[in-house]
């Protein structure tokens, strides 16, 4: 899932140490040999209003703020747990507004991926592969 997001253009980026490019990825590969484990967190191209829109398109995943579950469970935190909180006081905490924090459970992964697909279509109007999705027009 992470390096599915990784390679995916509407995410601007993801911090995952199992991910070669982390700058922690040789520790855990040494300390964690097992494997890094299924909590990481990625941001979504667009920010706040965008990451807000992404957690409400997710039909799997469940938006909960606790870890650790059998099922997928998403956060974002700049509209849920840390709303209160302006642009710059979210930066100064070290919450960027575009992240989103996901604990990926045990659901098969193609169904995971369909998932965060729609659901980036949904926030960004784009597909993955870039192209633009149409709004729908008003009746």
């Amino acid at each position: 899932v992470a390096t599915w997001l990784d390679e995916d253009p509407r995410v601007s980026w993801v911090r995952y140490a199992g991910l070669p490019d982390h700058p922690h990825h040789a520790r855990a590969q040494q300390l964690l040999p097992r494997g890094v484990g299924s909590v990481f967190s990625f941001g979504v191209v667009g920010g706040r209003e965008t990451g807000a829109a992404f957690i409400s398109a997710l039909q799997l995943a469940s938006h909960l703020a606790n870890i650790g579950d059998a099922k997928t469970l998403v956060l974002h935190p700049a509209t849920t747990t840390h709303q209160q909180l302006t642009a710059d006081q979210l930066v100064a905490a070290g919450i960027p507004a575009d992240l989103i924090r996901i604990s990926v459970g045990i659901e098969d992964v193609e169904d995971i991926l369909w998932d965060l697909d729609q659901a980036l279509t949904e926030a960004t109007g784009r597909t993955r592969g870039g192209a633009v999705v149409p709004a729908e027009q008003e009746a």
